[in-house]
């Protein structure tokens, strides 16, 4: 195992796919190095037909993620190199490819999601929180630009509260933030891993080809007017997939459906 598989685990076990960030001593923050090798594994869960869902949370309990390594970043600017500007370069977003999979993809918060590691988290679907895992953007505190976050967070919750999160960067408690749909269930630390489990457990019970059509739909038809959105068709057609006659035959002979995906 190389030092970057270490730094960032890969696994998939019954139609799940979990990424974990493993690098606890600095509080999982996203090197450039990191940032490359996620865009390579979520890449590729989300061109693996066996893979139903996509779990991503941080090693330790001390973050979910930190952001950008500054430290890395510090070394990038006093050595003249070129800093990473969101949006350019010749490598794709790895917040935009992440919002973009279609597959649900969870994020189990373990610690604070803080700066680049809440715009992951928002780049997920659902975002599951430890007790202590506090939410923010801290942004303007450090010179930065926040540039998914001023384009997310407005579309998540009301405008005054995406900006003041953006104007003071201060952190937001994991309470204020099931209160405003930031995050969709708060539970203790010791059981977050459990209550994950569970969570993506029930979620790939269900019809693989509905799930992803969900995702697609309610991704690419986000901005769109409702007439436009009815008619927007992608994502995979589950109404005349053998999973739909699976399904309805199971409902009606009371027995749990065998999905296969087509």
């Amino acid at each position: 195992m190389t030092s970057l598989d270490e730094e960032v685990l890969f696994d998939v076990r019954d139609r799940v796919a979990y990424i974990t960030l493993n690098r606890p001593e600095s509080r999982n923050a996203l090197s450039q190095a990191v940032v490359a090798r996620l865009s390579e594994v979520f890449t590729e869960a989300a061109e693996d037909n066996e893979v139903w869902a996509i779990v991503v949370t941080g090693a330790g309990d001390r973050a979910f993620c930190a952001g950008g390594d500054l430290k890395e970043l510090n070394r990038i600017a006093q050595e003249g190199g070129r800093f990473p500007v969101p949006m350019t370069g010749t490598e794709r977003n790895l917040f935009e490819l992440v919002l973009e999979i279609g597959k649900p993809v969870i994020a189990s918060l373990n610690g604070p999601a803080v700066a680049g590691g809440f715009e992951l988290a928002l780049a997920c679907d659902i975002r599951l929180a430890a007790e202590h895992a506090s939410i923010g953007m801290p942004e303007a505190k450090r010179g930065m630009g926040a540039n998914f976050a001023t384009v997310l967070l407005p579309r998540l919750v009301p405008r005054s509260v995406a900006l003041t999160m953006l104007y003071l960067g201060d952190l937001m408690p994991p309470d204020e933030a099931l209160r405003w749909g930031l995050v969709n269930a708060v539970h203790p630390a010791e059981r977050l891993a459990e209550e994950t489990e569970l969570f993506v457990r029930r979620l790939v019970a269900n019809a693989p080809l509905a799930l992803r059509r969900y995702k697609e739909m309610a991704t690419k038809g986000w901005e769109l007017s409702v007439p436009a959105a009815l008619r927007l068709n992608v994502g995979p057609n589950p109404y005349l997939s053998e999973d739909r006659e699976e399904g309805v035959r199971a409902f009606l002979e009371k027995r749990p459906p065998q999905w296969t995906g087509k």
